[in-house]
């Protein structure tokens, strides 16, 4: 069984807090990544169409900036693996042949990928076809993609573990599906989602970009085409974006019901739900959702909730006290209440204590008992670490904001790609250039907000229902992880500053246009 004795709490809290950094700072550089991987390829494109030396040297310039995001965010990203091993030993043990597998994927097959093409793509002009240099530039993208794709799968099997089953006898959960764990629900909706998300990141960097280069008057036709370019691409990705966020939230009201709860700040639920615009919840403290029946101030658009999460305007939605005390689904099976979960999931502790017993002593008949007891128990296991209602609850403040955050920033962005293509020349004016600068560092607030999103909103989960991050953590005293982690933080600020600062370089240098246009 997992050893709890000895654990040093706050050792938790820094390990968390390790990680929450070295995963915020690493998704600074992945969206950008992917945006400009499509970006930097349909540039490309132009040029093996036209034969322009222009779309050469634009893709080019696309590249540059590419390569100089793409090194940093694989610093960032090795030592964001290394975390679960020195400060979630407990978690990998325990999963660690589920969780490695689509990990051990991506290191072997995607990022070889990026690798291998990523050095043709930058070393390869004048020296491979025209046509071996875009397929090239293509796959490295494609490269970055899988890589995200198998990342996020990992991420997905701690948001909704399937295709395993746990193992007595060897103490871990033990993967009976690949394709299960790969193709989940959680999985494709996230992967969609998050990449999408990249795309409308990348897109808004190219229109910022661009407008300040039409601020300036300068490489003027190089901004105008790129803005062009940008602003297409941000509106065909913010048109699936919408969909594929209804989907998504769909299947976390299927998998995950009390992070949506928390997103909304709904307390009670119930059919004919509206959806949040604004309310009242102070960002400093948890609210009183046990007596509430709703957040005050409460602006909100009629049955768009119930829409959302069940694809009927009329929909049954359980709040946060309906998942503490247990609801009936509208299948008409009941969910249990809290309670009744930590009862099981201590059973089902139990019962594997008493099963290891019972086979030192080979026992045949307890042993029996002990793993039917187990198994009927297992989805609650997680439970039986917990100890009251309020461990269950995610902080309420950050997933409610966050999720407005993100959307509002969707909304904005929206309204650039418009601006950008059918009313260009406004961006080369001051109010509106400046606006369209300043969306870049907003674009980045905006996609840390939606990873808030899905890490808060599954809290106290390492797994959901079957670990919690307490249970995880390794036997580590708090001041080995406060150390690292001020040691990390100065390293991933350095690194920040440094990218940036050689970001702004390149394009204050510009493209290397033959002729200055």
């Amino acid at each position: 069984m997992i050893h709890l004795l000895n654990i040093d709490l706050a050792a938790v809290d820094w390990a968390r807090a390790q990680f929450a950094l070295t995963a915020i700072y690493h998704w600074l550089f992945v969206p950008l990544t992917l945006g400009l991987a499509v970006v930097m390829g349909i540039m490309e494109t132009q040029y093996y169409r036209t034969g322009q030396e222009f779309w050469k040297q634009t893709a080019k310039f696309w590249q540059r900036l590419f390569g100089i995001n793409f090194a940093m965010g694989i610093a960032t990203g090795l030592i964001l693996e290394f975390e679960f091993g020195t400060n979630w030993s407990n978690y990998s043990y325990l999963v660690g042949d589920i969780f490695g597998a689509p990990l051990a994927v991506e290191g072997i097959v995607a990022f070889f990928m990026e690798s291998t093409f990523v050095a043709v793509m930058f070393f390869g002009w004048n020296k491979v076809s025209k046509g071996f240099h875009l397929a090239s530039t293509w796959l490295t993208g494609l490269g970055a993609t899988i890589s995200a794709w198998w990342i996020l799968v990992a991420n997905s099997w701690m948001q909704h573990p399937v295709g395993q089953s746990f193992n007595p006898e060897t103490m871990r959960n033990e993967m009976t599906s690949f394709a299960e764990v790969a193709l989940s629900p959680v999985a494709v909706d996230k992967f969609v989602h998050t990449v999408l998300s990249a795309w409308v990141l990348g897109a808004v960097f190219v229109v910022g970009v661009s407008s300040w280069y039409l601020l300036k008057q300068r490489h003027l036709e190089f901004a105008r085409k790129s803005l062009r370019i940008g602003a297409v691409f941000g509106l065909i990705s913010s048109a699936l974006i919408m969909l594929s966020g209804h989907h998504s939230a769909y299947t976390v009201a299927q998998t995950q019901p009390m992070k949506l709860a928390a997103m909304e700040a709904l307390y009670k639920g119930g059919t004919d739900q509206p959806l949040t615009i604004i309310a009242g919840i102070n960002p400093f403290a948890q609210p009183d959702y046990e007596t509430q029946d709703e957040a005050p101030l409460k602006l909100a658009v009629p049955y768009a909730l119930s829409f959302l999460a069940t694809n009927d305007m009329n929909g049954y939605v359980p709040g946060i006290r309906d998942i503490l005390d247990g609801y009936t689904k509208p299948d008409g099976t009941q969910e249990p209440s809290l309670d009744e979960k930590i009862e099981r999931g201590r059973a089902a502790i139990a019962a594997l204590a008493d099963f290891r017993n019972a086979g030192a002593m080979t026992d045949t008949a307890t042993l029996n008992s002990t793993l039917s007891t187990l198994y009927s128990n297992i989805p609650y296991f997680g439970y039986g670490y917990v100890q009251d209602r309020a461990q269950v609850v995610p902080y309420i403040p950050v997933c409610f904001y966050a999720f407005r955050v993100m959307v509002g920033g969707g909304c904005l962005f929206i309204l650039l790609f418009l601006i950008a293509s059918f009313k260009p020349s406004l961006l080369g004016g001051r109010w509106w250039g400046s606006m369209a600068i300043a969306c870049i560092p907003i674009s980045y607030i905006v996609s840390e907000a939606g990873w808030l999103v899905a890490e808060f909103g599954r809290q106290p989960w390492t797994i959901q229902d079957m670990l919690p991050t307490w249970v995880g953590v390794s036997q580590l005293g708090s001041s080995a992880v406060m150390i690292t982690f001020f040691l990390f933080l100065i390293l991933f600020t350095t690194l920040l500053a440094v990218e940036i600062s050689i970001m702004i370089r390149a394009i204050k240098e510009g493209p290397k246009m033959r002729v200055d246009s």
